[in-house]
Order: C-alpha cells, then structure tokens, then sequence
C-alpha cells in the first residue's frame, strides 16, 4: 500500500504517507496555552507520518473562538515546547499552524476582548464559543485600515519564530476554510478597493504577504500552507475560484515551501487542476464537507498521482493508533460527538488503542 510507504524530498524523510489534519479541539487554559492532555493526544498520534496541529492563532486579535491556543507569549513557547518534546520522544513530526480568524470571533471570546477586524466588515454567520461555555450570537467585524494589514503580517512572522522556539518542525500557514488569508481571496469577504482588493493579483498580495514574512522569519524550508479552493463551508464564495487559486499558485511555487497542503472540492476539482502546477510536496485532504477519509480513498488519490501525501481528520479523532489500524485492516472506532469541544481528556486523550472485543466500531 503506497500510504504506508516512505516518503522523501530534499527536506524530509517521513515513516508515512499518512497526514494527522488540523483540527478545532478547544483544550487550552484561559489565557491559551494548550494543557497537559494536548501533549498526551499529540503524542499518542507520533505514528502519523507529519502531525500538523489545531489552528493556533498568532496574536490575541486573531482569536477565532474561545479555548482556541496561542501562539504569541513566552507562556505559549513553554507550554508547546512540552507537547513538541512528547511528539518527538515517541519519534514523531509536528508542525504548527497559525491560524488568524480575521472577521472570525467576538470580545467575549477573545482573552484581550478585542472587536474582530477582517478585509471588509462582513459579518460571519457562524456563532463562536465563548470563554463562559455558551455561543454568541453573529457580529458585524469591523475592516482592516491599510496600515494595519502589515501589522498582522508582522504577527505571523513573530508566531512562526516562537513555533521554531517551541520545538516545532516547521509552521503550516491556514490560508483555508474562511480563515484570514482565504477572507482575501474569497469574493464575498474582500470587498475593499485599495491594493488589497479588486484583481486576483490585489486579493493575493495579503496572503503572499504573510508567506514571505513567515519564510523570512523561519525560512521557506520550514514554511507551508493550507489552502481550499472554491470551499463554502461558512459561507465563503468563489464565484470561479480555477483562475485566481492557478495564479497563486504560480506564486507560491516559486517560494520553495515545505509543502502545499489543498483541500479538494465537489464543484471545483482542485487537486486536479492544481496538481501539474505545483512541483513540491501535496498534501491532499479530500474529507472536507464529505464522508470521512478512507485508506481506500487515500490510497486512490496517490494511485492517481494527485498527492504525495493524504491528511486524516475524523478517523484520527477516536483512533490514536489510526498508522496501525490501516496497516492491519482493523476497524476503526466512532466519535463521541458530544465531547469534541470538551475541556478535559475525556472525549480527546482517552480513547484506547486497538484491542479485540474492545472498540466501539464506527
């Protein structure tokens, strides 16, 4: 099977072709530092070729929700420095990914109590977690003044630093599912009319820009991205998403990242179409807004040579030892949906490994 195969570039060797995908799992303290039981679950899914973490955000005024980690203290440094060392005693790789959630968030949610700010002020629909355990009604964010942009540029660059100081194996940038960057790109979320807004060529000029910043401060090597052409999920739109996603790429190519991890899409076949355009590392998710991800899906998509390499979600959520489970075919155990956004082990670090007669199977 090609997913259990090594693999290789000129800047890595990894066990597997298997990928652990971000994931929102909201346990962190207050002040976002992710807690003692996110080193356990880390650790507990070493086997996994590349672990890539929940989105982290940079700085506090790109706190999407509440419970979601940081990446911006000396108190975040130290506090991931213990989940990168318990990846890599059990011989694993993790990198971290920055995510800013833009016009994503509310005061409430948000440790300094900051107003979301995005590239235009357009409100999102979906309701965040609050630090008091309820969600919040949608607000309208406000819009980015053009001096600003640099300002959160600068905070990824800062972020990715302390990610290297941490411990980590490289930052992966969440240019996807509605986060900043993608607010950008997307047709409904930039509606602004400076240098930042109108073309393709103005709607990449942010996210090109936190690339460079980011490679500046770590190096490309070290560098990658996550983007989701044409994705709707909360309600982004991209009208025609082949001729602007094409034209990054011819950008991004260039820069020599670490990988390229892209999420394919029912009306907009991505990994098709940007697979010949892209000469480095492919990551493929090819769960996002469908069924959970398979070893026979996975496994199809590398026959079809349209990745190198395949990130799982769902599966990996309930099956610490998912590397195993596919390598002997054995079945796979079942969510417990109630616990995903819990604040404990229970529901996140607790689920057992594969033993016969003892798994909920899905």
């Amino acid at each position: 099977m090609k997913l259990l195969s090594e693999y290789r570039d000129h800047a890595s060797a990894l066990p597997n072709r298997i990928v652990m995908s971000p994931m929102t799992r909201l346990r962190s303290h207050p002040d976002g530092s992710p807690t003692a039981d996110v080193a356990d679950y880390y650790a507990q899914r070493a086997a996994a070729g590349l672990i890539v973490t929940e989105g982290i955000w940079p700085h506090s005024t790109g706190q999407s929700e509440a419970w979601v980690p940081g990446l911006q203290t000396g108190r975040h440094i130290d506090a991931w420095r213990r989940v990168t060392e318990a990846v890599h005693a059990r011989g694993g790789r993790i990198v971290a990914q920055l995510m800013h959630g833009g016009r994503k968030g509310h005061p409430l949610a948000r440790i300094d109590g900051s107003w979301p700010t995005g590239p235009s002020s357009v409100v999102d629909a979906d309701r965040p977690h609050l630090l008091d355990g309820t969600k919040a009604d949608p607000i309208t964010p406000g819009a980015f003044e053009h001096a600003e942009i640099a300002v959160v540029v600068g905070h990824y660059a800062v972020a990715a630093a302390n990610a290297i100081a941490a411990g980590f194996d490289g930052v992966e940038i969440h240019g996807a599912n509605s986060h900043l960057p993608h607010q950008f790109l997307a047709d409904n979320t930039n509606l602004r009319t400076d240098e930042y807004g109108g073309s393709i060529e103005n709607r990449m000029r942010a996210p090109l820009a936190i690339v460079d910043a980011v490679t500046a401060a770590i190096g490309s090597r070290l560098t990658a991205i996550r983007l989701s052409p044409g994705n709707p999920q909360f309600n982004m739109v991209e009208a025609d998403p082949a001729p602007l996603y094409r034209a990054l790429l011819a950008e991004l190519d260039r820069r020599d990242l670490a990988y390229l991890h892209l999420t394919d899409n029912d009306d907009y076949p991505a990994l098709a179409d940007l697979r010949p355009r892209w000469r480095g590392t492919l990551i493929a998710n090819i769960g996002e807004n469908r069924r959970p991800t398979s070893a026979h899906d996975a496994e199809a998509v590398l026959g079809l040579g349209r990745a190198d390499l395949v990130s799982f979600g769902r599966a990996f959520i309930a099956n610490p030892d998912l590397v195993e489970r596919i390598t002997h075919e054995l079945p796979l155990a079942s969510i417990r949906e109630d616990l995903l956004y819990g604040r404990d082990a229970a529901g996140y670090s607790d689920y057992p490994r594969w033993a016969a007669g003892a798994v909920r199977c899905a």
